[in-house]
């Protein structure tokens, strides 16, 4: 069957014939591709049509599609038994190898996803602390749980306003909002709030919204602010997390969190979260505090097998060197087809994460993106599918380079893109 048929059946017993909003191209120009098979760093639709993957999976795929170890280790997991519900040997495994890559936590729990590890944090540091606000950025996306979906608005910090129908005013009013890149109206949230506050939680890299980079100042200050108020500083790192360095964003930053959430990568491809903290706030989780948290899936043996298999190839010597050297690449490529064509466009990147953005200067809160250029994303992403290179299906949604990607890969995509681009002219 085509795309065509399968986005057809797709629509009547799903909704919106997806799984997830942002497989369904609303943002982009025609309808959903449906993938059959994939390796390393291509797959292939169910026209028998093979692209370049610059999606993987919205990140979890550091090592590639269908990693021949990781494979391995996950079959063989699953020839001891796919789901135990009790403990085994490779949860165990993974949280020793997790924790000598983060020796700023010391334990680790282990979840299915990565909303259900920001979820648990979030409910651990109120549990910790005592206290219930809880303040986030516009354009950091924590997962979909109730509490989190929470829009922005004008003025110091936005309160009670849900960004989804079907979530309660009450569910969001411990939660605040301000915007990213602005020390002064943090400063000033902390002198009204900052007594009350059990957690501020954000991306280290903003990456659901763009890739919005943070100066120093702005961090620091959020790291310098939760501790002088007794609040915990949660780096969400379901996306950064094994991505952006070996340990993750607070080596690179040289700013040490209270707490992490991560996901994507330690699950090599299946179902994974985690949160992970000191033994003094991990003490405060069941079985060992008051705090409530469990699952039926939560350290499954085939996840572990798979995420353990991506950790051991990611912390081989030259790993990220090697994948910073291919962000490069990309980076200037893309960088000198914008400047050859005359197009306004800035590539912003951090190691493997990268984004184009259609205006000159790189933005770094979610309110100086200029929403209308994404019309001209939506135009870029039909135009390279039509040439056999895949990126994410929103100029929202950043871009993921992987070991499998080879510099074949990376001067096709920059040759296809240049050509889209003269196409325009």
């Amino acid at each position: 069957m085509s795309n065509r048929q399968w986005w057809e059946r797709a629509q009547k017993v799903l909704p919106g014939g997806v799984n997830s909003p942002v497989r369904s191209f609303k943002s982009v120009p025609g309808d959903p591709l449906f993938f059959r098979k994939a390796a390393g760093s291509h797959f292939t639709d169910e026209d028998g049509k093979n692209y370049i993957d610059w999606c993987l999976s919205w990140g979890p795929l550091i090592l590639g599609h269908a990693d021949p170890d990781v494979l391995a280790a996950a079959l063989e997991a699953m020839n001891e038994g796919a789901s135990f519900g009790a403990p085994s040997r490779r949860e165990v495994l993974l949280a020793e190898a997790f924790l000598a890559r983060m020796p700023h936590f010391e334990q680790v729990r282990f979840v299915s996803s990565g909303t259900e590890a920001v979820m648990s944090a979030i409910r651990l540091a109120r549990g910790a602390t005592g206290r219930d606000l809880i303040l986030k950025f516009t354009g950091c996306y924590h997962g979909h749980a109730d509490h989190l979906l929470v829009a922005a608005g004008s003025g110091l910090a936005t309160f009670s306003t849900p960004d989804s129908a079907g979530v309660p005013a009450g569910f969001t009013e411990s939660t605040a909002v301000l915007p990213l890149d602005d020390v002064e109206k943090l400063e000033a949230f902390f002198a009204e709030h900052g007594d009350q506050l059990a957690a501020l939680i954000i991306e280290p890299f903003p990456a659901n919204a763009g890739l919005l980079i943070q100066r120093e100042e702005f961090l620091r200050a959020c790291r310098d602010l939760t501790a002088k108020h007794g609040a915990l500083l949660i780096f969400d790192e379901v996306i950064t997390g094994f991505r952006v360095g070996a340990g993750g964003a607070a080596p690179v930053l040289g700013i040490t969190p209270d707490m992490g959430t991560y996901g994507k990568i330690i699950g090599g491809g299946f179902p994974v979260g985690a949160y992970a903290a000191s033994n003094r706030i991990m003490a405060n989780i069941s079985p060992l505090g008051p705090v409530y948290q469990a699952g039926t899936l939560s350290g499954n043996p085939v996840a572990m097998a798979a995420g353990l298999a991506t950790l051991e190839k990611t912390g081989q010597p030259g790993f990220y060197e090697e994948l910073e050297r291919k962000g490069a690449k990309l980076e200037a490529g893309l960088m000198k087809a914008a400047a050859d064509q005359g197009i306004a466009a800035s590539v912003v990147r951090q190691g493997s994460l990268f984004w184009t953005v259609f205006q000159d200067e790189a933005p770094r809160a979610v309110e100086a993106v200029d929403g209308s250029k994404m019309e001209i994303y939506g135009r870029l992403h039909r135009d390279l599918i039509e040439r056999g290179v895949y990126l994410a299906p929103s100029g929202w949604e950043v871009g993921f380079i992987s070991a499998a990607h080879t510099d074949r890969d990376i001067e096709t995509t920059i040759e296809a893109v240049a050509t889209t681009w003269k196409s325009w002219s």
